[in-house]
């Protein structure tokens, strides 16, 4: 195919060949650490992600309306393993707690109970899985997977009996507490307001960069003659 529009072809090429030029940098180890530019822009979006999921406090305060409130549910485990790990997680927390095979009976003070889940949280949202481990013996993310999966099974509980209110806050503390302290555990929280400005750069950068392979493809097109116009309406005669 012969090139019809020799400037716009070269403009293209020129801006394939320069788009290429900074895939590759992008993915050479430049940005600390031995990071690729994803591996680094992934970090510091998980960061800024972390420092806007910190829900604990006003949960702390939520739960804090239960303290004295008393509770009685039944739960059934998957798998048999768990139940002793449960069991010592519950007393440890405050709960009286019966087993009879993987069918556990949890009885205590509801308000109370989920401020030491919440406490937990708050360890492990700071990094300070050691915390949670040492005081149940436990790695500390099997720790709050056995939290949330028993805390999910209580909300199912609760909502059949009608709690309705104590329902809520157990989905609270499991999408609010739970959830943001495991997926981000390990991860330094960074508010977005320390790193506004990279933020900003990489979101600019990023619709760019689009454009910048569009426009290449566009030209080179162009230069060889291939466009797309507007059909011409055919008239009745």
């Amino acid at each position: 195919m012969l090139v019809r529009h020799q400037k716009t072809f070269n403009m293209g090429i020129v801006l394939a060949i320069s788009f290429a030029g900074i895939l590759l940098i992008i993915f050479a180890p430049f940005f600390g650490n031995g990071r690729n530019g994803l591996e680094f822009s992934d970090d510091l979006f998980n960061k800024l992600s972390k420092g806007s999921s910190y829900f604990i406090p006003k949960l702390s305060a939520n739960v804090a309306k239960y303290d004295g409130t008393s509770f009685t549910t039944t739960v059934k485990l998957d798998d048999p393993k768990n139940v002793d790990k449960v069991l010592k997680m519950f007393i440890t927390a405050g709960a009286q707690v019966g087993a009879e095979g993987t069918m556990l009976t949890i009885s205590g003070d509801f308000g109370k109970l989920l401020s030491k889940v919440l406490a937990d949280c708050d360890a492990m949202y700071h990094n300070d899985g050691q915390k949670v481990s040492s005081l149940y013996g436990q790695d500390e993310k099997e720790v709050m997977a056995l939290w949330w999966n028993v805390l999910n099974r209580m909300d199912k509980e609760f909502k059949k009996q009608k709690k309705i209110d104590e329902s809520n806050t157990i989905g609270d503390v499991l999408r609010k507490g739970i959830e943001p302290s495991y997926n981000y555990y390990g991860i330094e929280a960074q508010s977005v307001a320390d790193k506004a400005f990279t933020m900003v750069f990489l979101l600019i950068f990023y619709v760019a960069y689009t454009l910048w392979w569009g426009y290449a493809i566009f030209y080179m097109f162009d230069g060889l003659g291939l466009s797309m116009k507007k059909s011409k309406v055919k008239k009745e005669v």
